[in-house]
This record gives C-alpha cells, structure tokens and sequence, in this order.
C-alpha cells in the first residue's frame, strides 16, 4: 500500500516539478532523453497498421504523427480509425474475440487491467528492455501507472484534469466577474457559493433567477449548470470532484481489492448533484443530457456553467458561438480536487504485425510525437517539451487554460482513477446505478449500500 501511495506521490511531484517548469516558474528538471529507435525493418511491399482512438479532437495531431512516423519508415503506414467511446470499447472486445482488432489502440487505466488479465495485450516489457527505451523521459510515475508484476502494457501519452467551463456572455450579464469563480466554496448540503451562483445563473422564462422566491422550474431558459450526465462507475468528470473534496475516496489506491461505493459522502454528493435537477431546476434534465450530449447543450447556449476534463478544452473553444472561460473547481470541505487521469497505447495480442505495431507505439509516445500532439493544443502530453507547446499553444490564442495546470500543481490537489481488477463488471454493477439516482427512481443512500457490497463481492 505504501508503495502505491509513493508512485502516486511520485507522479504529482513530478508533474508539480514539471509545469512549473513549463511556466518558468523552477528549476527545469533533466532534458529528456532522446528519443528511441523508432524504425522498423518491413517487408517488400509495405504494412499497414490499424490504430484506433476515441477522442476525434486528438485525431488530426496524431494524423500528424503518423504521416511523421511514416516519412521515417517508408515501408510502414498507420490508418487512425475513430469512434466515439461506447462503440470504441465495444468494438475492441468484440474485435479481439472475433480477430478484427486494431493493431494498435489508445488504452484506458480503467480498461486495461482486465484486457491484460485475459491476455489479449502485449507485455512490452521485453521490447522495452531490448530495445533500451527510457522511461524516464515521461513525467515520473506515469510509466509505472501501466505495469504489473514485472509486465508492461503501453507507453504513456497525455494527463488530464477537470476544471470549470464557463459561458463569458452569461456570466456578463449576469454582472458576474470571471475571477470571482476561482474563489467559490462548494458543500453537499447548499452547494456553498458554487450552488449560489448556479441558481443566480439560472434563469426562467420571466427573467427571474433560482434565487428568486417567484423563480418557476418548469419554465427555465436558461440552466446555470450542465451536468456531463450520471458518470458511471467513476464520475470522472461529472461528480467524482465534488465526492473526494467531501471526504469520498474510490478504494485504498491502484490494484487493491476494496470500494467504499457506500461512504455516505458519496451519497450526499450524489444526492445534490442530482437534486440540481430533480428538486431545484437549475440543470436539465439527465434524459437531455444523455440524448444531446452535455457539451453540445453548453456550445447551443442552454448553460451557463459546466465541469470537463482538459482534453475537451479545442472542442469547446472551437464549438462554441461565444466566448468560453476555464476556471478553478470549488474548493469543497477537503479542498479542491481533480482526478488525475493518464492515456497510453496498447497492443493487441493478435495483431499480424508485431514489429511494426511496437515501431509505431514507440513513436507515438516519443518526444517528436508529444511536440506535434502539443503545438496543436489539444491535450497535455507525457513528457515536458509536449506540455510546454501545448501551454504555448493556448497563451498564443489569447487562452487562459491554467486552470487545469494549476489543479495539477496543487500537490493535494489530485487523485487518481480508480485501477482494479474486475473494471468492466463494476461498471455493469454501478452504471444503472448512478442513472437510477440521476432520474430520481433510487435516493442515492440507498441505492449504493447494496451496489457496493455488489461490487467489493467480485474480488471475494
């Protein structure tokens, strides 16, 4: 347990170390090493690689990379297939069981536990050592984030956190200033000051706000928040921040065997969360939000404010017809807290092409992928030189994105995704759950007592 406490520990010491370097604002750490070898020797005639990703912001950074990765091995291309998450999961087990699996894919810290303990990724742990990649070039502790018992199954390429979107028209007239929002408090009985400002921001159709006693729920035109929906078994960017600023931890740290899915702050988070539109009316309903999308809801104008991870910061600078604001979290009862979530890329077990698809995740994750996928802005890449043109990025837009890098300096300001076994069932377990309470059929102090012993039964 110790031992995962330190990695953890590890990885935000050294992300710490390496935004404030980024920001000029420390002493740099180490220059990176140079990349590996990425070159693969292919036969006469040309391989094609099939890599597939869910994110379609990042798709045109890493078409970038692959055309790269191409001009350095004439003889190998990379086709970069994108779905949307629901259908990318799905058609990667069912491509696996069925031989139609991608070569490559980008992999999830809740996802690939189970893929490695049914043996359908590639332990590149040897081609690691063989080919002496340094795993010292990614943010500290990221790499270790995708090991177990001495086995390894993809290299790191980005890092996320959750921040607050904001819509600058709406927070205008409301006669609100921006900064303001980086001092909000929030707590599970009012919602704090974060709660008062989404009623003041919410608006019916006789102009009054949800502070006005006249205010009418059945009549809003305007929302003060947009849920991102139910969030499932982690909440990552829907309710999870406002649960482990209450006090709420997932389980004891990575690979341990125990949820406290029953720990009645959760269940006070969730109950307001959901209350926000089942009592009070300042957010829509979850059947809007699971049918439209929260982000499309926000870009249309129907929100005021909303919670999201920074690797949606392009989409909504981009889909937006106004202009968009990221701001702090609330500071909750425990302090301000993101998760702190990690990406690599993986390779399938049955993939045909095993050097070529090694020569690609080799180059994905190195220094001349990070600079391409970060000159465009649209995530945080794993190593510094990726972060630093990333930063540069959006400083030359005119585009303050601090907030999300300054959770990440915040040395208790971030927490990890949950890592177990058994990632696909407690999702099963947990999914309807949280729906259950977003629609109002099940008050979360009950419904979560009998799903958490549900779900700590799978590791009996």
């Amino acid at each position: 347990m110790q031992q995962k406490k330190r990695t953890f520990a590890a990885v935000v010491f050294a992300l710490i170390s390496l935004i404030l370097a980024a920001c000029g604002g420390a002493a740099a750490p180490a220059a990176p090493a140079a990349d590996a070898p990425t070159t693969a020797a292919a036969p006469a005639g040309g391989v094609e690689i099939r890599y597939q990703l869910w994110d379609a912001n990042q798709q045109p950074a890493y078409q970038a990379c692959a055309d790269e990765f191409h001009k350095q091995n004439p003889n190998i291309s990379v086709k970069i297939e994108q779905l949307g998450w629901n259908d990318y999961w799905s058609g990667i087990q069912t491509g696996m069981v069925g031989g139609t699996a991608p070569d490559v894919f980008t992999d999830h810290l809740a996802k690939f536990p189970e893929f490695a303990a049914k043996n359908q990724l590639v332990d590149i742990q040897p081609l690691v050592e063989k080919d002496k990649v340094d795993l010292n070039v990614y943010i500290k502790g990221l790499a270790d984030l995708w090991g177990r018992d001495g086995k390894r199954y993809g290299l790191p390429k980005d890092w996320d956190t959750i921040s607050v979107i904001y819509n600058a028209d709406m927070l205008a007239k409301a006669g609100i200033d921006p900064a303001s929002l980086n001092d909000l408090s929030w707590n599970a009985q009012d919602g704090g000051s974060f709660g008062e400002l989404i009623a003041k921001l919410t608006l019916d159709s006789n102009g009054k706000n949800g502070l006005d006693p006249a205010f009418d729920k059945i009549k809003v035109t305007q929302y003060g928040f947009i849920p991102q929906g139910a969030g499932g078994f982690s909440g990552q960017t829907q309710w999870s921040m406002f649960a482990v600023s209450n006090g709420f931890k997932f389980t004891d740290g990575p690979w341990t065997s125990k949820y406290y899915y029953d720990d009645p702050k959760l269940a006070e988070t969730l109950q307001w969360y959901a209350d926000l539109n089942l009592v009070k009316g300042y957010a829509p309903p979850n059947a809007d939000v699971s049918s439209l999308g929260a982000a499309t809801l926000f870009q249309s104008g129907k929100g005021a404010l909303t919670t999201d991870g920074s690797w949606m910061i392009g989409d909504y600078l981009k889909n937006s017809k106004f202009k968009v604001g990221f701001s702090a979290l609330p500071k909750g009862p425990q302090g301000r807290k993101s998760m702190f979530n990690g990406l690599a890329d993986s390779i399938w077990v049955g993939t045909k092409h095993p050097d070529e698809a090694w020569a690609w995740v080799k180059f994905a994750a190195s220094k001349t992928c990070a600079d391409i996928v970060g000159a465009m802005g649209v995530v945080f890449p794993a190593q510094q030189s990726g972060v630093e043109a990333s930063l540069a990025k959006r400083k030359a837009d005119g585009v303050d994105v601090t907030a999300f890098t300054n959770q990440a300096l915040d040395p208790n300001g971030t927490f990890l995704f949950p890592i177990t076994d058994h990632g696909a069932e407690i999702s099963t377990i947990m999914d309807p759950v949280m729906t259950s309470i977003m629609l109002g059929e099940a008050k979360a102090a009950d419904a979560l007592q009998e799903a958490n012993k549900q779900v700590n039964a799978l590791f009996q």
